[in-house]
């Protein structure tokens, strides 16, 4: 397997890994290769495969499978969006106007909307 093409590179596996269950501190047993687990999981949104179809690369499909269920019980996943959300990157965030136009009627332009403002119906 090409791990060149996986989605999760270092820098985001270090702030993904503490906020998933398995580690070493956590009680019960160490999750063999939790990395490899989530890039499977990112694999299968990606391409929008069956879990049968996953790679051999990735481990027996159904045991990637069952404990996607696990996790997805357990609330993981919710945690992990979390987690994420709450440091955004807006790298990728970039409006101008050569992507995004307006149409004439929306910029106030003669025909446009006919919608008076709460204070103008208040004063009414």
């Amino acid at each position: 397997m090409n791990e060149q093409r996986f989605v999760v590179s270092d820098i985001l596996w270090q702030r993904l890994e503490p906020h998933l269950p398995g580690k070493v501190s956590d009680a019960g047993v160490t999750a063999k290769d939790n990395r490899l687990f989530l890039e499977a999981v990112f694999w299968r949104v990606r391409t929008g495969s069956p879990w049968r179809d996953l790679p051999p690369a990735f481990g027996h499909w159904n045991s990637q499978f069952r404990r996607f269920r696990r996790r997805a019980r357990a609330g993981v996943f919710e945690s992990l969006f979390k987690a994420m959300s709450e440091d955004l990157d807006l790298e990728y965030a970039l409006i101008d106007g050569t992507i995004v136009q307006v149409h004439q009627k929306a910029t106030g332009a003669k025909g446009g909307l006919n919608i008076r403002p709460l204070a103008a119906r208040a004063a009414d």
